[in-house]
């Protein structure tokens, strides 16, 4: 048999070595090995030396294969180009959260497919098409080779790059799972977060699952036909469709659901945006998460400081609930949301 590490939990790791008669114990520590030192073990204490060449026989270790790294000149985000199991590249970011001395620490986004079926009309990735799943090794190791490159300690994780992770449920959240195993990297579920274009099917099986993941939803529009003629995904799950399962997600866990809102001047930051927004969401507790829109093409632009101001007035007015402004750094590599495209 061949078992590859990084693509399984402690817990499936150990049932895959039972027949060679490794333990639970056992297998937690060639997990740890795994993921901390990148390696399997050449020796461990308790374990013979011949039993130990058994496992390493049936063990596979994979790297991807690291093709291009760029720095941000204006704000220090870092751009990672991957290859692995196939041809096509995939990109990753590191996002430096250095503002508080002595806790400094980085955020890694990862990918969870090469390109992206959903087709969203201000996302670059959206315009590339579908070309495969990620396996669960491949978006777990995106994370060691941020962490291998890093100064300081990668203490989140989201999968916001390249695709749809609710499109690759299994292998997604098999990822977010070893990325927070206390034998693995031991990085807090609730600062792992899975966002969704609105996937209802994979947000009603996160929330019957009870992942302790963060939920980010992409909402962009209270308005369906607005929403539609930019979020194709629209058509499938209708917005009303979209809301009773975030309703759903968050009766059965119990935690706020954030909505991220792609800002774009001229259509969704005037104050009946905000008006149906709160409409939309009316007896729901939620965060909102204002983004705004990176299009080197210039087809969509970020709204101006006068419509941004208005919008918050009308948002602080009407939706009384918190809202934050998330800064998309590293546009100048195109690293920024909305920018990935595997170049």
């Amino acid at each position: 048999m061949s078992i590859v590490l990084k693509n399984l939990t402690a817990e499936e790791l150990g049932a895959a070595l039972a027949p060679l008669g490794v333990s639970p114990r056992l297998a937690r520590q060639l997990q740890a090995a795994a993921l901390r030192n990148d390696a399997i073990p050449a020796s461990l204490p308790e374990v013979s030396p011949r039993l130990l060449a058994r496992i390493r026989q049936n063990l596979v270790l994979p790297r991807l294969d690291l093709l291009d790294r760029r720095v941000s000149a204006l704000d220090g985000f870092v751009k990672y180009v991957f290859g692995g199991e196939g041809a096509d590249r995939f990109e990753a970011v590191r996002i430096p959260l250095l503002h508080r001395a002595g806790d400094e620490k980085y955020v890694a986004c990862i990918s969870s497919q090469v390109g992206c079926p959903l087709g969203c009309a201000f996302c670059a990735t959206g315009k590339m098409g579908f070309k495969r799943n990620l396996a669960t090794w491949e978006m777990v190791d995106q994370v060691l080779r941020i962490r291998a490159d890093s100064p300081h300690p990668v203490r989140g994780v989201v999968f916001m790059g390249m695709g749809e992770p609710l499109l690759n449920y299994d292998a997604a959240i098999r990822a977010a799972r070893i990325l927070s195993e206390p034998c693995g990297l031991a990085i807090a579920a609730k600062s792992i977060s899975i966002s969704t274009a609105g996937v209802v099917l994979g947000i009603r099986r996160l929330g019957a699952e009870r992942w302790p993941f963060r939920l980010i939803v992409s909402l962009t529009s209270a308005d369906p036909d607005r929403r539609r003629a930019l979020m194709p995904i629209e058509a499938r799950y209708p917005l009303p469709e979209l809301m009773a399962a975030i309703r759903e997600y968050q009766t059965i866990t119990g935690r706020r659901a954030t909505l991220a809102w792609t800002m774009i001047s001229g259509f969704n930051v005037r104050k009946e945006d905000a008006v149906q927004l709160a409409e939309l969401v009316r007896g729901l507790p939620i965060k909102l998460d204002l983004i705004d829109v990176n299009d080197p093409t210039g087809t969509y632009r970020s709204p101006t400081p006068v419509e941004l101001n208005a919008f918050r007035d009308a948002l602080r007015a009407h939706l009384k609930m918190p809202v934050a402004r998330r800064y998309s750094g590293g546009r100048d590599i195109h690293a920024a949301c909305g920018m990935l495209a595997g170049a």
